[in-house]
């Protein structure tokens, strides 16, 4: 029996596995974002771990007194996670937006990832 999945579960799940086709021996660096913080993780799938994550709740963003909520606080996580990486070895990635569609802050944190050093 299969298990029917909503529209937006679905549209997820599709973006999720072209990625993992098409990512190779890359990370994916996934983005989950809520109405009040936004997080990011960079995904060996390969492994079935996680190398490294980020987001608005650590206290390396919340100093940066960037809101939480907004493109700025997208940006410090975009940031964050990419020194995080780099730190790992890590510079080639594939973006996985997931569910949310590539504009606003989903857009300001792969574009601060960029600036940072990723490659995707």
């Amino acid at each position: 029996m299969s298990r029917k999945l909503d529209p937006v579960a679905r549209r997820a799940q599709r973006t999720r596995t072209r990625l993992k086709h098409a990512a190779g021996d890359r990370l994916r660096l996934s983005v989950f974002r809520s109405s009040k913080n936004i997080s990011a993780q960079l995904i060996d799938d390969r492994k079935g771990v996680t190398i490294a994550a980020a987001s608005t709740l650590e206290e390396a963003v919340k100093k940066g007194g960037a809101k939480a909520s907004g493109k700025e606080g997208a940006a410090a996580v975009g940031k964050l996670i990419a020194q995080r990486a780099l730190a790992q070895g890590q510079k080639r990635v594939v973006f996985d937006r997931g569910r949310y569609l590539f504009h606003g802050r989903v857009k300001a944190l792969a574009d601060a990832a960029r600036e940072g050093g990723l490659d995707f």
